[in-house]
């Protein structure tokens, strides 16, 4: 497993931005399907819109983050933007961010594709760039947008795009890390063609029947559901367990533990597993759905506001699935900002 340790580095804010309509399940379905659906789930609305990618709503919720932090934009040294849903094949969105937000051409940019672990490993490799100390303020984008040109409507997966603010400074406190991957299941979330190992063409479009009885064609996501549970229920605990034995601390005594927002049923187990209280695990998915990357920081900005602002909050916070992939982190905060959720 690798495990990192960073010191001197702290998240000073963190924002969300989703699109202002609001798709509710039992809209899309069957009373009896939607209520089977929401048992199962927990996802009984979330958002979406076709009018918005990623990238819009990482830049408006940059903008926000920004204005409350009182950052000047020619104050930030680099940008990653963590995303499976991005503007371009090429150029980088994290480029056109730059562009767009108007930060200095010195500004470092970098994309990575990742989808549930996104948030943990983007905040991993902006902390190592920032560990020299050259870089003093960043932003880390995350997020994803499945429009429906490319996906089948889906009543798990919602829109967000979230920020989060980086800063150098003389601070007490770390950020442990336990991160893994398991390449060998690559195929149990996976989009089969569109990339330059199936390559595009007319049969891409041809709907083929899955093994959950709905059909889809080559160019949407298929998810083996019961390997994911599995992978899921199994792995987020034990990567817990092992950041608290590595670094000999007590993750029962955290304050929060923020789970990639997968499914209910799915996230409890794991709860149980670890045996803590519900009152430590908030969930957004009941509103927002599966939001992949943007999962986390979008719990902490619509559960956790007003709670865990200016004062000493423990976080332990653990992304799952796509890659298979999974990350943990675990730090602690005393003068957080976070802003408002800005809907577009």
């Amino acid at each position: 497993m690798a495990y990192l340790e960073f010191r001197n580095i702290s998240i000073a804010g963190i924002s969300a931005g989703v699109p202002k309509h609001v798709e509710k399940t039992v809209s899309t379905t069957s009373k009896y399907e939607a209520e089977s659906f929401i048992e199962s789930t927990g996802v009984k609305e979330k958002r979406y819109s076709n009018d918005f990618t990623t990238s819009d709503l990482c830049q408006a919720a940059a903008e926000r983050l920004l204005d409350d932090l009182k950052w000047n934009k020619n104050e930030i040294d680099a940008l990653i933007f963590v995303s499976q849903t991005p503007d371009y094949i090429l150029p980088a969105t994290s480029c056109v961010l730059q562009g767009k937000m108007g930060f200095k051409k010195e500004c470092f940019s970098l994309d990575i594709s990742l989808g549930c672990s996104g948030w943990v490993y983007g905040l991993s490799t902006l902390m190592s760039l920032m560990n020299g100390g050259n870089i003093k303020k960043a932003l880390l984008m995350v997020g994803d947008a499945r429009k429906q040109a490319y996906e089948e409507p889906d009543q798990l997966f919602g829109f967000a795009g979230t920020v989060t603010a980086l800063e150098y400074c003389d601070c007490v406190g770390s950020y442990r890390f336990e991160l893994g991957t398991d390449g060998t299941e690559y195929d149990a979330i996976i989009k089969p063609e569109g990339g330059t190992r199936n390559q595009l063409t007319e049969r891409s479009l041809d709907l083929i029947e899955c093994e959950d009885g709905r059909k889809r064609h080559r160019l949407q996501t298929r998810m083996n559901g019961l390997d994911v549970f599995a992978f899921g229920i199994t792995t987020a605990p034990k990567s817990i367990k092992r950041l608290g034995e590595h670094f000999a601390f007590d993750y029962k005594k955290c304050d929060y533990l923020l789970l990639h927002q997968a499914n209910i049923k799915m996230n409890e187990a794991i709860r149980k597993k670890l045996q803590l209280n519900s009152e430590q695990v908030p969930y957004s998915l009941i509103d927002f759905g599966n939001t992949s990357s943007a999962s986390i920081p979008l719990t902490i900005v619509t559960q956790l506001k007003g709670k865990v602002e200016n004062k000493l909050t423990k976080f332990v916070c653990c992304g799952f699935g796509v890659g298979l992939s999974w990350g943990t982190v675990a730090f602690e905060t005393r003068q957080l900002i976070i802003s408002d959720l800005v809907e577009l």
